[in-house]
């Protein structure tokens, strides 16, 4: 299980893998992408195994997605979220405030204590396609690494990186935080995978194309440099 974000090209099965901290971007890069065509596999997390010789196989974690009230507002989705908030709402795990703001049409961000996380709209996989036009895919082949950035001050770009995958690009069983072994059931069972298929995982992620990109507030230049930067993989 990576901590990733994921689309797919129809054409081919091709799949980006957007990695980063909280806050870098990885849910901003794949919904994006997803506005030019491109299918949305996962959000935030993704199951990947070794298929053939060489390539990833990746297929979607199926769980909510968190989306920040300030993208939707930017997505031009506001409209759509407010009028689902109200006639049935959204995945049970989103926070009462965001809620409230929703059905109000407020989309200004909200953040808990110390501003150290955004609290976000929680998307049900399938609400997307019929929502917000976001076509889903099933599946697909790992074919280039995007390590985003978000600076509001700064305009998009691709940026000269030297980021590779770390460990905290896996989840396991002790960092999977939506769904934690809390009674300590799983019997020592790993859900980020075994060590050789990590191992096999990160050795093949590897010489794939790493890009490094720089995104803003600026919706639409973002995504003019993200579906320029993809045709190049």
């Amino acid at each position: 299980m990576l901590h990733s974000s994921a689309v797919v090209r129809p054409s081919d099965g091709a799949t980006l893998l957007a990695f980063g901290d909280k806050g870098a971007g990885k849910t901003t890069t794949a919904l994006l992408l997803a506005s030019t065509g491109w299918q949305l596999l996962a959000n935030d997390r993704v199951l990947v195994r070794p298929s053939g010789e060489r390539d990833v196989e990746v297929v979607p974690w199926p769980s909510a997605a968190a989306v920040g009230l300030g993208l939707v507002k930017a997505l031009g989705w506001d409209v759509g979220a407010r009028e689902q908030q109200r006639a049935g709402g959204f995945h049970p795990t989103q926070h009462p405030s965001v809620t409230e703001a929703v059905d109000a049409g407020d989309f200004t961000p909200l953040w808990e204590a110390g501003r150290k996380r955004e609290k976000k709209l929680q998307v049900f996989p399938d609400q997307f396609p019929d929502l917000f036009g976001v076509q889903l895919a099933t599946g697909g082949r790992a074919a280039g690494l995007l390590f985003p950035q978000v600076d509001p001050t700064a305009a998009p770009d691709v940026v000269t990186g030297t980021r590779t995958l770390a460990e905290a690009d896996f989840m396991s069983g002790q960092t999977e935080e939506r769904y934690p072994d809390v009674f300590g059931l799983a019997q020592g069972i790993d859900g980020g995978g075994r060590a050789s298929a990590r191992a096999e995982v990160a050795s093949r992620l590897a010489v794939l194309p790493h890009r490094a990109v720089r995104l803003s507030h600026d919706v639409p230049a973002s995504t003019a440099v993200l579906r320029k930067l993809a045709e190049t993989i």
